[in-house]
């Protein structure tokens, strides 16, 4: 399907690649860029269909996402602003409940709506190019699309207060440094290392990444007793596997084992 704001392609071993594709104004969010985010991973969330690892970065060397497309929302009534907003509720929310692991390569500034993008991600890798802000409290609002809850829980809560009510910009390796990016690099090597951790993810058993998802993310919302059950829920789906068996016989046989996700 085509797309106006994204570009979207999938490779033969699974990987989904999301680009953001507004080059020209910092591939800052508009509606229609919420509408085919909502629209591609809405899905994923129920069934991660041939999916296994998704990608998403932004298009040029400048930008990641800027934010908000602040133009288009010049002018706009209340009631405007609060439909618009709920598109990006539904887009943000799907990317957090997409089924396969969801990588963000952040080559860029990382602003507002940017960075809970990132952040609505399973992990960030980022060029040493990159900053990341959160400064919505300097335009009369806050963030809305999950900055408040997932920065918080990614570089703690005094941090987040600091970063949000000042909304003051912080670096890439600021944000390795409190936990936030996973890893930071020469701009011109961020695709690759994020295309080979994505590879990995891909050649794993899917059935067993989706459910070790699941238990990480289901785990740390409830106390310790809670979350070993749910991580043993989460293997015992991966026992009746195929791919259980597979990995067994390749491990015997010192081969790689192909997994076909039964």
């Amino acid at each position: 399907m085509p797309f106006q704001t994204l570009q979207v392609e999938q490779s033969a071993d699974g990987l989904l690649r999301v680009t953001l594709n507004r080059e020209n104004v910092r591939n800052a969010l508009n509606t229609q860029m919420g509408i085919e985010l909502r629209e591609v991973f809405s899905p994923l969330a129920f069934h991660p269909q041939s999916v296994r690892c998704v990608l998403i970065t932004g298009a040029g060397d400048k930008a990641f996402c800027a934010g908000g497309d602040l133009k288009e929302r010049n002018g706009m009534t209340d009631d405007q602003w609060r439909i618009q907003h709920a598109i990006f509720e539904e887009a943000y929310y799907a990317v957090m409940n997409c089924t396969a692991p969801v990588i963000a390569a952040v080559n860029g500034s990382a602003f507002g709506g940017g960075c809970e993008l990132a952040l609505a991600c399973d992990f960030i890798y980022a060029a040493n190019t990159a900053r990341f802000a959160l400064p919505e409290t300097s335009l009369g609002i806050i963030p809305g699309c999950g900055g408040t809850q997932n920065l918080p829980r990614a570089v703690g809560q005094r941090r987040a207060k600091e970063l949000i009510l000042t909304g003051k910009a912080f670096t890439a390796e600021e944000a390795h440094e409190w936990g936030m990016v996973n890893l930071v690099c020469e701009p011109d090597q961020l695709l690759t290392l994020s295309l080979a951790a994505a590879q990995n993810i891909c050649a794993s058993a899917p059935v067993a990444v989706r459910q070790a998802k699941t238990a990480i993310r289901r785990g740390l919302d409830v106390d310790l007793r809670t979350g070993l059950a749910i991580e043993i829920e989460a293997y015992n789906r991966t026992v009746v596997t195929e791919d259980r068996l597979e990995g067994v016989r390749a491990f015997g046989e010192k081969r790689k084992p192909k997994f076909t996700g039964r």
